[in-house]
């Protein structure tokens, strides 16, 4: 009954919003990311960003709303990087992974925070902190306008796929903690065990003054090195599984994907 119901849903929602291929074409053709999907995993993909947005609210900052244009080829490519991380999940588990996500809000320039932190001797350290984008367990993903610009290539950045990883990391606490809800076939054991790996190795770089193969920022909390991981995992895949491999067949499995081979 309810899958008849919900595919009733689904051709009425065809019927009222027919898929926009060209515009969707055009959005393909202004990201990388996007361009190396092959046809079937792109139409896949195209249709679950367009009822994204339909179901989600994408708002600009009114200084934004007056200035740039937000076609629905960019809406579409904004909702497909969004849409990218579940590619490979049921249209249920996509569903249920972005209940949380009610609003992407896109704002001028980087903002700042004030950050407040207690390090292992117990002393509080503040500082203010300059950010690319921010989630929360229930408010909005933030997003600033240039580094959503700078997202969609395949150079390692992304910062929608950052912030909605942080999304899919709250689905299961209030905080982001690296620890996601995983499916049944991955170990809560090995995946703890395959992050800690990356994150010593990147703590152990830092501390001699060396580059790290990813975004040092993954050092900074576990729940970034979650997020970086998963931008990298998904927008410079050679890069990430020649550093981690380990990870990178952790993470294919967990997202039912194998962008290496997008390459």
């Amino acid at each position: 009954m309810l899958d008849r119901l919900r595919q009733w849903r689904e051709a009425r929602f065809a019927d009222r919003h027919p898929f926009p291929e060209a515009d969707w074409a055009e959005a393909r053709s202004r990201l990388p990311l996007l361009t190396a999907l092959d046809d079937s995993d792109a139409e896949h993909l195209g249709q679950r960003a367009w009822r994204f947005l339909h179901a989600k609210r994408l708002s600009l900052h009114p200084d934004l709303a007056e200035s740039i244009p937000f076609d629905l080829p960019a809406q579409l490519a904004l909702a497909a990087q969004a849409c990218l991380l579940t590619l490979g999940w049921s249209d249920s588990e996509h569903r249920e992974a972005f209940d949380g996500v009610h609003e992407i809000l896109i704002l001028p320039e980087a903002f700042q925070r004030r950050v407040e932190e207690m390090d292992e001797a117990g002393v509080m350290h503040e500082y203010v902190d300059e950010r690319a984008g921010e989630t929360s367990h229930q408010g909005p993903v933030v997003v600033s306008f240039p580094d959503l610009m700078e997202s969609g290539g395949l150079d390692g950045f992304n910062v929608l796929i950052h912030e909605l990883a942080h999304k899919l990391d709250l689905s299961n606490s209030l905080d982001v903690d690296g620890f996601p809800p995983l499916p049944r076939e991955i170990d809560p054991k090995e995946w703890h065990h395959a992050f800690m790996g990356v994150w010593d190795d990147l703590q152990a770089r830092l501390e001699r003054g060396e580059e790290t193969p990813i975004d040092a920022y993954a050092a900074s909390h576990p729940g970034e090195c979650f997020a970086v991981c998963c931008e990298t995992f998904f927008s410079a895949p050679n890069v990430f599984v020649q550093a981690y491999p380990e990870l990178y067949e952790l993470l294919s499995r967990y997202f039912r994907q194998d962008p290496i081979t997008r390459q």
